[in-house]
């Protein structure tokens, strides 16, 4: 697997495919997070934003390859294992953007409540930011994997579903992600740092079960 892994990370690196997600990724920090604000508020909303962009990065990677290299790679390690390693390279993307994105949110935001009336320990503040970040990009990838080859082929339906899954992934009740996030935003409001495990092990869950999934239904259809 490690070799399919630097594989894929190759494969995503070379094809700059990758730039499109992250400079949007990018541009929206930059006009949702300023210098100053409250730490808790400014982690909650860049994690939150990492969700759609892990399931766009789960869909380049499994569909970056051409189908003469994903035949070759699916005979030599196997169809599902092939799979999975692109699943995770995506994800292993995903974390790594958010780790930079909370680290620089972290330090450029103020350690306050909202309205600046309670101090917010910095470190605990990153530390429950890395989390929720990690929630998100989890949710985000299950997303991808789900509305991705093989399960849905035509990008014509597989890229709205994605759309609409990563949306309703974000905002219904009951979503790990939207707990997380939401924990953050009332985290703000009183001081209290969350730490928000349930949903990260509720995200850990929905990804596994998706990964699986995606990659036994890989194995189904291969020839």
């Amino acid at each position: 697997m490690t070799a399919l892994l630097r594989y894929q990370a190759d494969l995503l690196l070379r094809s700059q495919r990758w730039l499109p997600p992250v400079i949007l990724y990018a541009a929206f920090l930059a006009v949702g997070v300023q210098s100053g604000q409250p730490v808790l508020d400014s982690l909650g909303y860049a994690a939150g934003g990492l969700l759609p962009v892990a399931a766009w990065l789960v869909r380049i990677c499994v569909t970056g390859e051409p189908d003469a290299a994903r035949a070759c790679v699916a005979a030599a390690r196997g169809p599902a294992r092939a799979h999975l390693a692109c699943l995770l390279t995506a994800l292993l993307a995903s974390v790594v953007l958010g780790v930079t994105a909370i680290l620089v949110v972290t330090l450029i935001s103020a350690p306050t409540s909202n309205g600046h009336r309670v101090h917010v320990p910095p470190l605990q503040a990153g530390a429950a930011g890395l989390l929720t970040a990690l929630v998100c990009a989890l949710l985000g990838s299950a997303v991808g994997a789900l509305t991705s080859r093989p399960l849905l082929r035509s990008t014509g339906r597989a890229v709205p579903a994605m759309l609409l899954a990563a949306l309703l992934s974000a905002v219904l009740a009951g979503s790990p992600a939207q707990a997380a996030v939401s924990d953050m935003v009332t985290g703000s409001q009183s001081g209290r740092v969350p730490v928000p495990l349930l949903p990260l092990a509720g995200a850990a869950l929905v990804t596994a079960a998706a990964f699986a999934a995606a990659s036994a239904l890989t194995a189904r259809r291969s020839p």
